[in-house]
């Protein structure tokens, strides 16, 4: 059974986790592993993870939840921690107030890559759709970005086409790739796509499974740093694809807002 490790990185998070975890909480599939790392908070988080730790433990197949609670040198660093203690076959990132779609959704991407693949040849990446929601988990919106019928590195010239927290990774695959610190709002971006150069030097699949599979929080630290991300994003673009072909995308997006509105 192919296991999955859901990590969810957390920081004074008291006000949105207890969502996150009732939604992993609710998962038929039994393979998973929740990896909670925690930079020392001191609100109500603990408490809330505390109480999901003792309500998990009465159920009759609990997932293994590991608790990892010291300080960090912010979100990528501890995500970066998670990578390196994933003990799933695939690692996604679910943070706080974020959910997935249903409770079935581990269970039906499992299903499809058991069908699809040889145990020895499963897929790099396993992605899907996203929808938005506010802070209070009503939803606002389907992502605006569709993921790609076939999903490359060089998909990422056109923005992040999939959500960070609909691109499930094979864990051998991203301990070689870890978060790089220097970037503070776009360090996503970036892992992805090198992620994704890893599997195409490899020769291995990128799964689109068709799935809605995250409903995100739209009020993230990215978007609430929104300028500032958008510039580390060019950069970004330009060490990955050249200033050339990097100006020209963002030009694409600006015309893409104008059209939009």
């Amino acid at each position: 059974m192919i296991r999955f490790t859901i990590a969810t990185v957390t920081y004074n998070a008291g006000a949105t986790i207890g969502r996150t975890l009732q939604s992993v909480a609710q998962q038929t599939h039994e393979a998973v592993e929740h990896l909670i790392v925690d930079g020392c908070s001191s609100d109500t988080t603990m408490a809330e993870i505390h109480r999901y730790v003792e309500h998990n433990t009465d159920v009759r197949h609990p997932h293994s939840i590991v608790l990892v609670r010291e300080p960090d040198n912010g979100l990528y660093d501890a995500m970066n921690k998670a990578i390196q203690q994933a003990k799933g076959d695939y690692i996604l990132f679910l943070n706080a107030g974020d959910t997935f779609h249903g409770a079935e959704v581990l269970q039906q991407v499992a299903q499809q890559i058991e069908t699809h693949y040889n145990p020895n040849r499963r897929p790099a990446v396993v992605y899907g759709e996203t929808d938005l929601v506010d802070g209070e988990g009503r939803f606002l919106r389907h992502r605006r970005l569709k993921a790609p019928e076939r999903l490359s590195a060089r998909s990422f010239l056109s923005g992040m086409l999939v959500c960070h927290q609909s691109f499930y990774v094979r864990s051998d695959i991203a301990r070689r790739e870890a978060y790089n610190l220097r970037f503070h709002f776009s360090a996503d971006y970036d892992w992805c796509i090198r992620v994704l150069r890893r599997a195409e030097r490899r020769g291995l699949a990128r799964h689109n499974t068709h799935l809605i599979l995250t409903d995100y929080l739209s009020e993230g630290m990215t978007t609430r740093n929104h300028r500032r991300s958008l510039v580390e994003r060019l950069r970004l673009m330009a060490h990955h694809y050249g200033w050339p072909a990097a100006i020209a995308a963002h030009c694409w997006f600006v015309l893409r807002a104008i059209i939009v509105r």
